[in-house]
């Protein structure tokens, strides 16, 4: 089953790596709120990290990954100009970092669903957050649409937006909250109804990204971001968990 997991969650992470419009879309709201030092949690094999560096003010960017193998893609990308200088890669999780290394923000880019234990994943997270830096969360949204392809690739879960209101205590408040891709819902629909596919093919993806996505982005902002697909959460550091 390990090695069933490995394999589902190696060729995802390659075909997401060509949807571009999506990466681009999202990526374009939370560019304001990155700044300079930048810690990016389980990078995968940087598709995400590209795009982002591409639009983003950073000076440093860690790129934190624990699966070895993603480590030695994302080593051979930047050997070969794919990521840029600014850009370090360590192999491990948070609980490697040392407890002084604080970033403007932490990114988890579709990473949160992955981890069972996500309420102390985020507050170790905050602690490695400088005041008013923000903490920044993409995800699956909606229980209901959990399907084969969540358990293939290794999800505990998908989100909504009432269950990240006042999860994470005191020391953090919401800036964003919104729902994207509100026509990729009926996609997602079908194949937890009909299709029952634990992953989607290429060409599947090729149609949802270059036609669904840029209509998605229309209605989307026409609905307010009140359904979608994914979930995107900002949040900002106000404080410190202990109160201090």
């Amino acid at each position: 089953m390990i090695e069933a997991h490995r394999e589902y969650l190696g060729r995802e992470l390659e075909n997401f790596a060509t949807v571009l419009n999506w990466k681009r879309y999202w990526s374009s709201m939370i560019v304001p709120y990155l700044g300079k030092q930048v810690l990016e949690v389980g990078a995968g094999i940087g598709s995400s990290t590209k795009v982002l560096t591409s639009m983003s003010p950073a000076e440093h960017w860690l790129c934190l990954e624990p699966d070895p193998e993603n480590i030695r893609v994302l080593r051979r990308e930047k050997r070969e100009g794919g990521l840029p200088g600014f850009v370090e890669l360590r192999e491990g999780t948070l609980l490697d970092l040392s407890p002084h290394e604080e970033f403007e923000s932490v990114l988890y880019i579709d990473v949160l669903e992955h981890i069972q234990d996500d309420k102390t994943e985020i507050k170790l997270a905050v602690g490695h957050l400088s005041p008013g830096g923000h903490l920044i969360i993409l995800a699956p949204a909606y229980p209901f649409l959990f399907s084969e392809f969540d358990q293939a690739i290794g999800h505990y879960r998908r989100y909504t937006r009432s269950m990240f209101a006042g999860s994470y205590g005191p020391s953090l408040r919401i800036t964003c909250a919104r729902y994207l891709d509100s026509l990729g819902l009926l996609p997602s629909l079908a194949n937890r109804v009909l299709l029952h596919s634990p992953l989607p093919s290429r060409g599947q993806l090729a149609f949802w990204d270059r036609l669904l996505v840029p209509i998605s982005r229309r209605i989307d902002r026409m609905l307010g971001y009140r359904f979608g697909r994914s979930i995107l959460l900002v949040y900002q550091k106000t404080g410190e968990l202990d109160g201090r």
